[in-house]
């Protein structure tokens, strides 16, 4: 996942100046699509395989969440030479990339799609769950932070960057360990594929 932020941390710091706004913020979510073919589930499954999204520019995957976080922050100096950051609003736009089929398809096999692309969707929504925690948790740690000995607010820029890295880290690998249950043998993710190679409809 891109993670696309103005990242900035602490050395000293306190959390508790009566001056701190946490904003009000909704993530914008879209979904985008990506065209596969065929009748059967063997034959969808194949163009998902052909054509689905390459995540790290290499493995194809059936579907991804990516984002783009922005933030507008304010830092206020303070009168004992301190630099605080008072405010900080994210800006979060989350984009599911999912398969659809070009043509409509038919009978049993339109119903054992739909039961597919629902739980795959569902899936993503999960990933898109984690990003607004990140973004949360991103909030909590910044707002309010206060650096001592920083007149022009730069020492505070650079160990804001350092903790919202870790913060960072964090999430990418709990999207990691959800995958890794999910796409496990019997995992949630390989039994929809299961379903739809041999469920009804797909021969």
């Amino acid at each position: 996942m891109k993670l696309d932020i103005l990242f900035c941390s602490m050395m000293v710091c306190t959390f508790s100046l009566p001056s701190m706004v946490h904003a009000e913020w909704q993530a914008v979510e879209k979904t985008h699509t990506y065209a596969i073919s065929g009748q059967t589930g063997a034959e969808l499954y194949a163009s998902i395989g052909e054509r689905g999204p390459k995540v790290g520019g290499m493995v194809r995957a059936i579907a991804h969440t990516d984002f783009k976080l922005t933030w507008t922050r304010k830092y206020e100096p303070q009168d004992n030479n301190a630099c605080t950051l008072v405010s900080a609003k994210p800006k979060l736009i989350i984009t599911y990339t999912l398969p659809k089929p070009s043509k409509p398809l038919q009978g049993a096999m339109a119903q054992n799609w739909e039961t597919f692309i629902s739980g795959v969707r569902s899936h993503e929504l999960v990933h898109g769950d984690f990003i607004k925690d990140l973004v949360k948790a991103i909030e909590s740690t910044s707002v309010g932070l206060s650096v001592d000995a920083d007149p022009n607010c730069r020492k505070i820029r650079a160990e804001l960057t350092r903790r919202l890295g870790e913060l960072s880290v964090a999430q990418r690998q709990r999207s990691r360990d959800f995958d890794r249950v999910e796409l496990s043998d019997g995992g949630n993710i390989h039994q929809l594929i299961l379903n739809l190679v041999n469920g009804a409809g797909s021969r």
